[in-house]
């Protein structure tokens, strides 16, 4: 079994910075990429940031210059560092990641619980 949990969600004013950690444990034989999507009320849930098994990584277009990614990859853990912070930000982040495990030949898609970030004044 492989479990993703994210930590570092709160409340946060305008054009502050908030830190996200997603680290992934379980039975883990191989991660193919690891990122954030979120979601926020009444609306789909959308790309925030991800990494890609070669390390090339790709963001949304409301988050470029403002968010960044990270990873260790010795952990299993990825990063996301948001900063300038703006309330269209508010919404229920989720980690997943591409991950193998050791009952299964194929990489298989698992999400996290979701933390939530609020953008607020």
């Amino acid at each position: 079994q492989v479990q993703l949990v994210e930590s570092g969600g709160g409340l946060v004013q305008p054009g502050g910075s908030l830190r996200l950690s997603c680290a992934a444990s379980g039975t883990i034989r191989s991660v193919s990429g690891m990122g954030w999507y979120r979601q926020a009320p009444g609306k789909e849930r959308e790309l925030v940031a991800t990494f890609t098994r070669d390390g090339t990584t790709n963001f949304g277009d409301s988050v470029k210059g403002r968010f960044t990614i990270s990873r260790d990859s010795a952990k299993n853990t990825v990063y996301l560092q948001m900063n300038s912070l703006r309330p269209e930000d508010t919404a229920v982040y989720y980690c997943n990641g591409y991950i193998k495990d050791y009952s299964s030949p194929y990489y298989s898609i698992y999400w996290g619980q979701g933390t939530q970030v609020t953008v607020s004044s």
